[in-house]
This record gives C-alpha cells, sequence and structure tokens, in this order.
C-alpha cells in the first residue's frame, strides 16, 4: 500500500526550546515537539549539559521531563550540573547502566542469553517510565547505552526505530548523546541513530577551542557552518556567526570629519560612514596613535566611538594618548567614548562580534575602532583565515549600520609597501592608511599616505609626519622631492635628475 490519503491532515510544526537562545536560531528556532535529535562529540564537548539545558527549559515552563543515563550516577550527575547553574532535580531519572551488582555477582549465562536479557529489560523499563511519567521531553544520555545491549546492527536499528517511532507517538522531545572518539572526531562517520534522527548537533574541541554545529535539522533547516560555544559558570553560551544581511540597507556616504585638518585633506574631507578604514604600517610607527586622534576628533565634533584594543592595556592607550594632548579620559567620563581590553584567548571571534553588535545597538556609535589585526588574530580563539573572515563578516554589519570602522594592523616591513595588509585583508577595507619609515639624506623620516579610498578623491601623496608630546599627530607638508616611497627605495630630485638616496632590502 502506497503513503496515506490526501486528506490526511499535514502536521503542524510546534518548537520547543532548546535551553539556549542562541542554540535555538541556529536550529531556525528550535527543536520540533515530538522529534528525536543527536548531540554528537568527543569526551569532554560538554554533550550532557547542552542535553541538561534541554531539561531544564522543559521544568522551567512546568514540563514533565526525564533523564535517562547509563555512565553517571543521579547523584553526581545533580552535583556536577549544579556547579554550572543548571537546576534539574525534579527530573524523573532511569538509571539503565549496571550497577554494583553487575560487578559483584558471578553472572553464569553466555552471551547471547545476556544481550536478550539486558536488552528486553532497557525496553521494559524505558517504556514503564514513559508510560507512568507521561514527559514532554526525554534526555538519553549515551544512546549508545542501548547498542552495548544488542546482539548486532541490524537489531540495534531496529530497537532504535521501534523507541523512535514509540516517542514521536507519544509526542515526546527526544535529545540523545554520542561519544565520538578521536579517530572519528572528524564527524566523517556515521551510525544508524545519526541517520534516524531528525537534527544533529555537532560539539567540537581542538586545541581548547570550542565549537558548534548544526549539520541536518529536518523540516526548518539550520544556520550552517561552526559557531562559538563556551563553558562558563553559568553552563553553555553559545555564540553564531555575525552574518550580514542585506534587506532595507541604505547607504548615506556622509563624511565624518576626523578632526584634523591635514588629516582630512590627505582623506578628501574625513571618513565616510558605513566604510571600513585600515591604518596600516610597521611596528611603532604610530597606528595606534593615528587611530586614536580620529577616535578624539569624531568625539570633539559631537560624535561617539567604541574601541576594542587588543594589544595594549586601556590604562597604557589612555596614558599614551593623553601625553600627546589627547583628552581620552575626558571623553570616558562624558561617555561618549567608551574603551574595551580583550583578554587573550578567552573569547571567540563570535564571541566578540556578538559583543561588539550588542554595544553597537547599545550606544549607536559614529565609529568603532578596532586595535590592532594583530592582536585580533592572537587573542581570539581559531585560525588566522576564519578569523579574518569573522572580521569581514563584523564588520559589513557594521557597515550596513552606518558606522565608521577603524582598524590598525602591521606590516611586517620597516620601509616600503609589500602589500597593503597583512594576511591579504585589504578586500575588507574601503580606506587604507599607510605609515611608513623612509630614509632621505641620511635621516629617517615618517612618512603617511592614502593608497586607497573607494568613495571621493584624496590626496595621493606621501607626507612627512611625527608624533608630538601635546600635540599628538603632526603632518607636515608633501616628499615633493622624494620618490619610492612605496617600493622602499627613495630617491631625491637633483638639478633635474634623481639621486638615490637609499636602498632598503
Amino acid at each position: 500500500m502506497l503513503g496515506g490519503s490526501r486528506d490526511t491532515p499535514v502536521e503542524e510544526i510546534e518548537l520547543v526550546a532548546s535551553g539556549i537562545r542562541e542554540l535555538d536560531e541556529l536550529l531556525n528556532g528550535g527543536y520540533v515537539r515530538g522529534r528525536t535529535y543527536l548531540i554528537q562529540g568527543v569526551s569532554g564537548t560538554g554533550k550532557s549539559l547542552l542535553g541538561q539545558h534541554f531539561l531544564q527549559a522543559g521544568l522551567d515552563a512546568d514540563e514533565t521531563v526525564v533523564y535517562i543515563h547509563g555512565e553517571e550516577s543521579r547523584h553526581d550527575i545533580l552535583i556536577n550540573a549544579a556547579q554550572l547553574g543548571v537546576d534539574i532535580q525534579d527530573a524523573e531519572f532511569l538509571d539503565i547502566g549496571p550497577g554494583t551488582d553487575f560487578f559483584a555477582e558471578d553472572k553464569s549465562y553466555n552471551l547471547v542469553e545476556a544481550t536478550e536479557v539486558e536488552s528486553e529489560r532497557f525496553t521494559k523499563d524505558i517504556k514503564q517510565v514513559i508510560e507512568d511519567v507521561d514527559p514532554s521531553r526525554i534526555l538519553i544520555d549515551p544512546i549508545t547505552q542501548l547498542q552495548y545491549v544488542e546482539q548486532d546492527q541490524y537489531q540495534y536499528r531496529k530497537r532504535l526505530q521501534s523507541l523512535i517511532r514509540f516517542l514521536r507517538d507519544r509526542q515526546v522531545t527526544t535529545v540523545a548523546t554520542r561519544t565520538l572518539n578521536k579517530e572519528s572526531s572528524s564527524l566523517a562517520t556515521h551510525d544508524d541513530f545519526e541517520s534516524l534522527s531528525d537534527g544533529v548537533i555537532n560539539l567540537f574541541l581542538d586545541d581548547h577551542e570550542r565549537r558548534i554545529g548544526v549539520p541536518k535539522h529536518r523540516g526548518l533547516g539550520q544556520v550552517d557552518g561552526t559557531h562559538g560555544l563556551e563553558i562558563r559558570s553559568q553552563g553553555i553560551e553559545v555564540y553564531p556567526q555575525v552574518i550580514p544581511k542585506h534587506d532595507n540597507r541604505t547607504f548615506d556616504p556622509e563624511l565624518i570629519p576626523t578632526g584634523h585638518d591635514t588629516l582630512n585633506d590627505l582623506l578628501g574631507g574625513g571618513l565616510e560612514r558605513g566604510t571600513v578604514s585600515f591604518i596600516s604600517g610597521p611596528t611603532g610607527i604610530g597606528k595606534s596613535t593615528t587611530g586614536a586622534q580620529i577616535l578624539s576628533g569624531i568625539v570633539e565634533h559631537g560624535g561617539t566611538a567604541l574601541g576594542y584594543l587588543f594589544e595594549e592595556s586601556i590604562e597604557q592607550f589612555v596614558h599614551r594618548s593623553e601625553t600627546l594632548g589627547l583628552p581620552i579620559s575626558e571623553m570616558q567620563a562624558q561617555g561618549s567614548l567608551q574603551l574595551t581590553e580583550t583578554e587573550p584567548l578567552v573569547r571567540s571571534a563570535e564571541e566578540f562580534g556578538q559583543h561588539v553588535l550588542k554595544q553597537a545597538d547599545e550606544h549607536a556609535p559614529d565609529a568603532i575602532f578596532i586595535d590592532g589585526l594583530s592582536g585580533y588574530k592572537v587573542s581570539l580563539q581559531g585560525d588566522d583565515q576564519r578569523l579574518v573572515r569573522r572580521l569581514h563578516g563584523l564588520t559589513r554589519v557594521l557597515k550596513n549600520m552606518g558606522i565608521a570602522v577603524i582598524v590598525t594592523d602591521e606590516s611586517d616591513r620597516l620601509t616600503g609597501i609589500p602589500e597593503a595588509t597583512s594576511t591579504n585583508t585589504s578586500y575588507i577595507a574601503d580606506n587604507i592608511v599607510f605609515l611608513s619609515y623612509v630614509e632621505v639624506d641620511g635621516k629617517l623620516d615618517r612618512a603617511i599616505g592614502v593608497i586607497k579610498k573607494r568613495l571621493g578623491d584624496f590626496d595621493n601623496r606621501f607626507h612627512r609626519f611625527s608624533i608630538v608630546s601635546g600635540e599628538g599627530l603632526v603632518i607636515e607638508g608633501p616628499f615633493d622631492n622624494v620618490q619610492g616611497i612605496m617600493q622602499g627605495t627613495s630617491t631625491s630630485r637633483i638639478q633635474g635628475g634623481y639621486n638615490q638616496t637609499t636602498d632598503q632590502p
């Protein structure tokens, strides 16, 4: 007989909270009532805890929940969960693990008989607790406890299919956990429960970096890719990728003056709203000072700004800026400038991005300053390429909000411009201000120039500049008599010709 009648009503989807709002976002709304989900990952990734959040959400909604466990005792589960702020004391517990009698007693039956006995006992116990308690949510932790007592994979799959149908008929939302060994941690392998599940959540642990991904969610779909995950004092925290949206976007290229007349002239009047500007150059050249100068100028003209420091403390940044005559402390006291210092390796790029967006929503700044890109890549968890992709996503969202983003980036050469930015990030930038050292007539000067500006005109010459105590950034006249600054080989004009003054490798 073929499928059901065309008159059979289509089941309406009812969403069930996972217990973590951000995970619900990845699931496009949450779990679906009456369906079965698998959480898998290597040991220590937080599988049980994620399932416990699911049970607590049910208890908070006055639902009845069941915790079927096989590796830890109820006592240990409750203690460990409470340490992370999860309270599931009111859950109904069913222990399907071996008790102490398994070790103490002498079992005389053979292996085949043992699996038959244990399998039937498990089935009977699970069916009994579901019928007695009538739960709306169940956590099976781990599902592999059932596999251990089946004679073979065929019997295991039949048992799983029967269990899933039984739970679905009763509209019980089920979450099960599975521990992967290190050899299968790539998640390239599949078992029967994974294929039978309506949704799969993968947890990763690599070089102490935790991540989460949802590769499968029947009916609703999911947010693809991997996302940040942390286990903190109040349990699991999930940080989705910052993904730009292009609907309802308006572009307003209004100029924001930097508060520095000469720098404004170089930039053709200032920085446009909704653009990303890179300040690039070698170490010690004055990138952070130039960024601080721009922030100060924006605030002095009535704007507001947020700053994120990756390479120095707030105290050091404020002290250095005020030595140069920039009133950063006063701006902080007024609330027009908010500075945040990022501790190394305590956040993922996703967590940082979500934090920035939250502050941007709260303060509606005109500009955001990220100082600097090298520290960003060192301080946050993850490989360079993923970090750069996350920065690209974050800056696109900020641009859509009409915020001017300023990023400092370090060049690995003292002179010349082999690349406009490090690690191929120039595609992110709408504007690039480059700072460089240049030797002219045996004297080491500093040069500043705009080498990219997508909108409007700009001064395409390099100018001398210096960092002066009490004055800050001082930009002098252009290097009209010097050629080759970008190549690292400067020459000066002499009597209608050129004279090479230095040749930097």
